[in-house]
């Protein structure tokens, strides 16, 4: 009797192997590069995005203003004019808002870049990993805490936790809840970006992983909707580092400017 196509197969394991963290760079063709300690594969992920930031906005970005610019930096200048205008200064306001902006553009870049890199085979998605989206999130909760001290003093600070208008009495349970608040809504911007990007990441070489289960006949079938998710896969990458730099935008300016 004939084997069913894909038997041996596991396909639980093939999804574990692409997600995972390891200390092996898997390659196209079954080659594997192991990495030494304490080098990881994500941690690889997010040097190689750093080195193609840096290889962007330091040494092919057109600075001079005289002269007419290429593509590329027109594209890259006309993402931070949109952080900067209606991300950092709209959240924060003038003042702050331009001083936030190389931190929110740092981060919508990075986050982009991570997401686009883990949709090359060559490479691995770092942010659906939750220990990168949590380094993230920590980054945002530093604004939100030592920034907001650093900006409105230690009393200040604290006054942001007390909603105007409630009878004193409640005040205490008031507090601590905007307390929690301020602790979910820092963890909500961690596993929203890992949620969605390992998420997509599933669906895909799922998807994938059904021509080898199911058997080659159903390439015609898959192929179209593989491709269909991979395109939607870039809008998520691009959507979702927007979100999560928005939302951080939102929150730390609630911490800066309380009264309003």
């Amino acid at each position: 009797m004939a084997q069913p196509s894909g038997e041996g197969f596991k396909l639980d394991q093939y999804l574990l192997h692409h997600v995972e963290n390891t200390h092996e760079w898997h390659l196209p063709f079954g080659i594997s590069v192991p990495l030494p300690y304490p080098l990881s594969l994500h941690l690889l992920m997010i040097l190689i995005a750093s080195s193609i930031l840096i290889l962007l906005f330091v040494v092919l970005y057109d600075k001079q203003s005289n002269r007419p610019r290429g593509r590329l930096s027109n594209a890259l200048e006309s993402f931070v004019l949109f952080i900067r205008n209606d991300i950092a200064i709209e959240n924060l306001g003038e003042e702050d808002g331009r001083k936030m902006t190389p931190v929110f553009c740092t981060m919508f870049f990075m986050i982009l870049t991570l997401n686009l890199l883990g949709l090359i085979p060559l490479f691995s998605t770092a942010t659906a990993n939750f220990n990168v989206t949590g380094g993230l999130m920590l980054a945002t909760f530093f604004y939100l805490t030592v920034g907001a001290i650093r900006k409105n003093g230690f009393k200040g600070f604290c006054h942001a936790f007390v909603i105007p208008g409630v009878p004193k009495v409640l005040n205490p349970g008031m507090i601590v809840i905007e307390v929690l608040g301020l602790i979910i809504r820092s963890v909500v911007l961690m596993v929203r970006l890992f949620a969605n990007l390992l998420g997509g990441h599933f669906v895909l070489l799922s998807l994938t992983g059904m021509s080898v289960v199911l058997g080659l006949i159903t390439l015609p079938f898959v192929v179209p909707v593989v491709l269909f998710v991979y395109l939607l896969e870039i809008f998520v990458a691009f959507l979702q580092a927007y979100i999560f730099t928005f939302l951080s935008a939102i929150f730390i300016g609630q911490m800066y400017h309380p009264e309003h």
